[in-house]
């Protein structure tokens, strides 16, 4: 079954048929959920194809890559697709590059989208097209391409880059999702054995060589992606801001190259050494798909350039578990950021120490990557750093708004969050009202959230821990104020009340976005839900909504009575609240 074919007897399915109006829409749905492995709800809410579209089938915002992917679809069943759809994407980036013209004559969805776009742009992000086809790539658009990606390259203005997932590479990202075992690479280098390592190290046979860079244009399956079957994502183009210091370092400066790359890590099941040919079987990068990409796409500069060498490291392992456990390692190089730099902090330390030791079958991850084994430790005692900096900054200082940028969270307000008298029963009651949280946003929407703000789960979430914080101080009376985590959820679980009120902060959270929506656009302006999550003034619907809320129940008998009682069994001593944490 070819990729088209597959992709045609998916999109068939009722989803599909029920929520997009042609084929177009319903395979650029079907690529979100397959390969960006977005949900039924995200997938939908990324789509902006239709009149008014300007070249932009669909927005979608990576706040964990920090990248905003525009993405434009062509489900073609012929074999090749010409160079027309390259210079659509390029209608589209120049469009970008005006966000405000292209607001005001694209359609409802994209001018939504284009507010969020302008917001992560200021944040910094990076902008990735993607040209998604069924077709395989004409002579002529692959020409298109690579002038394409020299004007990406040499633009100032955006931090870009473009990618085209054709067929070949589209059921290559569709196997890695799938995790399908694909056929490996054999292949046979010429090497100067003079520039050549051979050793074993702990039984392991290891080749050390420094190769031309016209030997690695050489190499099978770098177009593709074949080579690359265990790393977490393909190429990012020419034009990617790490990719762009590569090319720049091969066409200015190829004789430093050796010295300013880390090198490429590579696997295969054997190999052999003999005078200047290295033969390998089973061939795997595993680390280094970027830079082979980037030296694959500057060719003409790589085959002329004489001097330039790139570190290659060669581990011939035969235990596939081995092979997989090289592949996750050396693969999770990426940036080091703020997270990362704070794993180790004294006060982060502090907390897991008091944490685990409150907790002894529970664990405290503190490093990105890090696994706690279910089989070992209490799945309800399993804390992640990076969730309880979200839940601090949407709790203590009532800014869910900031919970979505790591960033602002282990950077710019750490001091403020991680605190090393921080109680550990508080975390794990930030812990427990967010596993009783969660579920209100997951499959079958048992709350009835507003399918546009469900879409942003990822901030959605935070607001609805920040709605319960602010329901539990109108029910005592103290406005402004922050109730201890440990004590709100002693009394949620004695009156048995935690699904109540968690329910009743969602009604609350969700009817606060709809008067917002339903505002903006009576008045005929720009409603984005991201944007609208992000500002303060989501904090102060919310807020506003939950006082109308139990004003109502206050005003008819029966539910007065209820809310007597809800009161009553959640009264909460004035030493139990605090003033918030400072965040802005």
């Amino acid at each position: 079954m070819t990729i088209y074919e597959r992709i045609k007897s998916d999109i068939s399915q009722q989803y599909y048929a029920d929520n997009f109006c042609n084929d177009g829409q319903r395979f650029i749905a079907w690529y979100l959920r397959n390969i960006h492995n977005l949900d039924s709800v995200e997938a939908k809410s990324c789509i902006t194809d239709g009149p008014g579209d300007k070249q932009i089938d669909a927005v979608y915002v990576d706040n964990q890559t920090e990248t905003v992917y525009i993405i434009q679809g062509k489900y073609y069943s012929g074999a090749s697709v010409d160079a027309g759809p390259l210079r659509e994407v390029l209608a589209s980036w120049a469009q970008i590059q005006n966000l405000s013209r292209l607001q005001e004559s694209a359609n409802d969805r994209l001018r939504s989208k284009i507010a969020d776009i302008s917001d992560v742009i200021a944040e910094g992000y990076e902008i990735s097209f993607e040209l998604i086809t069924t077709a395989a790539m004409s002579e002529a658009a692959a020409g298109d391409l690579e002038l394409f990606q020299q004007t990406l390259s040499s633009s100032e203005a955006l931090n870009a880059n473009m990618v085209v997932i054709d067929e070949e590479t589209l059921q290559s990202r569709l196997d890695e999702a799938m995790n399908k075992n694909r056929p490996y690479i054999n292949h046979v280098f010429e090497v100067d054995p003079s520039k050549c390592l051979e050793m074993t190290l702990a039984g392991t046979k290891v080749i050390i060589a420094a190769l031309p860079l016209k030997e690695c244009i050489r190499i099978p399956g770098i177009k593709d992606g074949m080579l690359f079957r265990k790393n977490v994502r393909q190429s990012l183009g020419s034009s990617n801001k790490v990719n762009k210091g590569i090319a720049k370092t091969i066409r200015k400066n190829a004789d430093e190259f050796f010295f300013l790359h880390n090198g490429i890590t590579a696997i295969c099941s054997s190999m052999s050494l003999n005078g200047g040919v290295l033969s390998v079987k089973e061939l795997n990068v595993v680390n280094g798909c970027q830079s082979l990409s980037t030296i694959y796409s500057c060719s003409e500069s790589a085959k002329n350039a004489e001097d330039a060498f790139v570190m290659f490291r060669f581990y011939e392992i035969s235990d596939s578990n081995r092979a997989d456990d090289i592949s996750t390692s050396t693969n999770s190089q990426s940036a080091v950021k703020a997270r990362d730099l704070r794993s180790n902090d004294k006060y982060v330390i502090a907390m897991k120490k008091a944490y685990m030791q409150m907790f002894p079958d529970g664990y405290f991850i503190t490093k990105r990557g890090e696994k706690a084994d279910s089989a070992k430790y209490n799945t309800n005692h399993i804390i992640d750093l990076t969730l309880l900096g979200k839940w601090l900054i949407a709790w203590h200082s009532q800014r869910p708004t900031m919970s979505y940028s790591e960033n602002k969270v282990f950077d710019v307000y750490f001091n403020q969050l991680f605190q090393h008298d921080y109680a550990p029963e508080d975390i794990q009651a930030l812990n427990e009202i967010y596993r009783a949280v969660v579920p209100c946003w997951g499959s079958g929407n048992p709350c009835g959230i507003n399918e546009a703000l469900l879409a942003i789960k990822a901030y959605g979430t935070f607001h609805h821990m920040y709605a319960v914080s602010v329901v539990l101080c109108e029910l005592n009376k103290m406005q402004d104020l922050v109730p201890k985590p440990s004590v709100a959820v002693e009394k949620l679980k004695a009156g048995r009340l935690m699904d109540t009120v968690v329910d009743m902060s969602a009604q609350c959270l969700n009817i606060a976005f709809e008067t917002a929506y339903e505002e903006a656009t009576s008045s005929g302006k720009v409603f984005s839900a991201q944007n609208w999550s992000k500002s303060k003034t989501s904090l102060k619907d919310t807020r506003s909504q939950v006082k109308q809320y139990l004003t109502a129940m206050r005003l008819l008998p029966a539910n007065k009575e209820i809310l007597d009682a809800l009161t009553k069994s959640l009264q909460m001593p004035k030493e139990a609240f605090e003033s918030r944490w400072s965040a802005d």
